[in-house]
């Protein structure tokens, strides 16, 4: 069996007198879709802020692609193919949307050294996948906050990620919307071949998305399995009704 993508052995971390994570580990398979729940305050985004490099880790380890990450900073995380996408968007609102995807492709040399007919192609082909293509010239404070999440998940597709890690990607979207999200982030997974890591809130979401689960609970892994085991675990429901 072939080792996993993304693997967090006894991971802790604490902030002063406050224990954020203590001794998690997990594992995400390549190729796979893995949901990460929990209440609030359980200790999920600083997961993601370890793996990216933003915090260092206290004790324990992180591997990607079979090297150990834990002491890299967050630029050569991200060289290295994992890539975040963050709950509250992060595009350039004043820039047009075509501009956000160039400006987002990572540099070959320096920035902007591909010629500009490609890097442009490519921007709208991205643009295309997630549904923006007609909106390539648009600013991108102009479009709804889940065009936005879109024109951001593009963005992020611009550096050919291994691991995308998605903070509440369907938070703060129009219902209407959410299938659509949910669509292309399965397309992401399955034509891009692009292995994902998602926070989520939304229980329909991530029940729907997720082939495995891991649920936090007071900074500590407390169950891990398929959708419906989670769904059924007692230990899980007392978590979030205050069992």
């Amino acid at each position: 069996m072939s080792a996993p993508l993304l693997s967090l052995r006894g991971v802790c971390k604490s902030f002063g007198g406050v224990v954020a994570n203590h001794d998690v580990s997990l594992s995400v398979p390549e190729g796979g879709i893995v949901g990460l729940i929990g209440p609030n305050g359980s200790g999920k985004s600083t997961i993601f802020n370890l793996i990216c490099g933003t915090h260092p880790v206290d004790s324990g380890e992180i591997v990607f692609r079979g090297e150990n990450i834990t002491a890299k900073t967050t630029a050569e995380i991200a060289r290295g193919g994992l890539v975040r996408a963050f709950q509250q968007t992060r595009v350039y609102k004043q820039m047009k949307c075509l501009d956000n995807m160039r400006i987002s492709a990572p540099p070959q040399g320096s920035w902007f050294a591909r010629p500009a007919e490609e890097s442009a192609e490519e921007a709208r082909r991205l643009l295309g996948f997630v549904g923006l293509a007609e909106k390539e010239n648009w600013r991108a404070g102009e479009l709804s906050f889940g065009q936005q999440k879109l024109l951001e998940l593009a963005m992020a597709l611009t550096a050919k990620p291994k691991l995308l890690l998605l903070d509440e990607p369907t938070a703060g979207i129009n219902p209407t919307l959410i299938n659509g999200v949910m669509a292309r982030l399965r397309a992401v997974n399955e034509e891009f071949g692009v292995t994902l890591l998602v926070i989520e809130h939304n229980m329909r979401v991530i029940m729907n998305l997720a082939r495995n689960i891991f649920c936090l609970a007071r900074g500590e892994v407390l169950a891990e399995g398929a959708p419906a085991q989670i769904q059924n675990d007692k230990r899980v429901i007392d978590a979030y009704l205050g069992g």
